[in-house]
């Protein structure tokens, strides 16, 4: 036979039970209006590398041998069905090792890159050392070999006369219409930063353009 005070606790347990459970379906119906509910008189700051002025920013951190990777899996793909061979080496500068089809013949390339971060997000490859199989040449004149013998994408431009190659990163054609800069690299500590632009229209988010 039950108790009285069995009667109460029963009753305190069921009431405890419905208001945790109301309050969790008051927690979920505040998440899913704070989600969808519409935006207005939001002021996003000015970005000029998109022509709405509306994107948001993330940094993105990796290292040498996850750009190593992913710079000579993009090189493969850019020479596939050429005859053209060359990859990068990123450890301690950026190395960059080839042939070079000159004088009829082709012949073993090698050239060492210190990187230089610009302020617009590009990068340029200072050259610290070159050779061209066993030919004693100017280092201009094997870059200008370089220039016009080794296919580049059209975003990488080679300077003889500067003895460097400029990598405009923020050129880049990428199908997901991201843009992308180099935030910084240090090569010595394996950091390396890029940061990624995604602009809000890419995800099907429509926005009038910011008055300036």
């Amino acid at each position: 036979m039950k108790t009285d005070a069995q009667d109460k606790k029963k009753t305190n347990w069921k009431k405890w039970f419905i208001g945790l459970f109301a309050l969790n379906i008051a927690f979920v119906l505040t998440l899913v209006i704070f989600i969808f509910w519409p935006i207005s008189n939001v002021t996003y700051p000015p970005d000029q590398n998109n022509e709405y002025g509306q994107s948001s920013e993330f940094i993105v951190q990796t290292t040498k041998q996850n750009i190593n990777d992913l710079s000579n899996a993009y090189i493969d793909q850019f020479l596939a069905g050429t005859d053209h061979n060359y990859r990068l080496e990123i450890d301690e500068d950026i190395h960059l090792i080839g042939e070079l089809p000159v004088f009829s013949t082709t012949l073993p390339l090698s050239v060492r890159f210190e990187p230089i971060v610009q302020d617009n997000g590009d990068l340029v490859l200072r050259q610290q050392s070159i050779s061209l199989g066993l030919l004693e040449l100017p280092n201009q004149k094997i870059m200008e070999y370089l220039d016009r013998y080794l296919p580049m994408p059209p975003w990488v431009t080679v300077n003889p006369e500067d003895e460097e190659i400029y990598v405009a990163v923020t050129a880049m054609d990428i199908r997901s219409n991201f843009q992308v800069e180099v935030e910084r690299i240090n090569l010595e500590q394996d950091d390396l930063a890029f940061k990624i632009i995604v602009p809000y229209r890419t995800l099907g988010i429509d926005a009038e353009p910011i008055e300036q």
